[in-house]
């Protein structure tokens, strides 16, 4: 079983608004990312907030347990990861970890089945999909890598164990543009939509 973990803390000072709650086809981004959670083998799914907790929590709805407030946001993505792992190593036994960004919303439920089926058939420590040759999200880590998460620098976050384990990465090719699609401020939304 792997742990799904949604980053949702950041400030989203170039977008204007959160981030979680843009609406996209009916649906604001965290509900898009929270459907493509439902899996047999994703268990305890997070949701990171920072400075928009409150009114996220009061538009989606979230379950009991499964939000986690970080209150060092301003530290970057690493320390949503790292309060991620600390609540969840308290908790269930896991696997591994499965990263989604919430400005990364445009993925299918049947990539996510992709690359669970690759972690699991592989073997190897950190699965990601690749879109023409791009790196891009989500990404897996398998538990025996928490400590090296946990331990990594913040200058260079989560980047610096897939370095370290650079040989074992196992990159899944998709046709799925989404991965790397970074939908953090209005232009790259608009050019998402088809709008230039």
């Amino acid at each position: 079983m792997l742990a799904a973990i949604i980053l949702s803390a950041g400030e989203s000072s170039r977008m204007g608004s959160p981030k979680a709650l843009i609406p996209y086809r009916g649906r604001v981004f965290l509900d898009h990312l929270l459907d493509v959670t439902r899996h047999t083998k994703l268990g305890p799914v997070l949701v990171v907030l920072g400075p928009h907790a409150e009114q996220i929590r009061s538009e989606v709805a979230l379950e009991t347990g499964s939000v986690v407030v970080n209150p060092d946001w301003k530290q970057g993505q690493l320390s949503s990861i790292q309060a991620a792992l600390r609540q969840l190593t308290e908790g269930a036994e896991t696997d591994g970890i499965m990263l989604f960004l919430v400005d990364h919303p445009l993925i299918s439920a049947a990539l996510v089945d992709q690359l669970i089926a690759e972690f699991y058939r592989s073997g190897r420590p950190i699965v990601l999909p690749v879109f023409r040759g791009k790196r891009g999200h989500p990404v897996i880590f398998a538990r025996r890598l928490y400590d090296e998460l946990l331990a990594a620098p913040a200058e260079q976050g989560a980047r610096a164990v897939v370095w370290a384990h650079a040989g074992e990465v196992l990159q899944v090719p998709t046709d799925e543009e989404g991965v790397v699609l970074n939908l953090n401020d209005p232009e790259a939304f608009r050019k998402a939509l088809g709008g230039g």
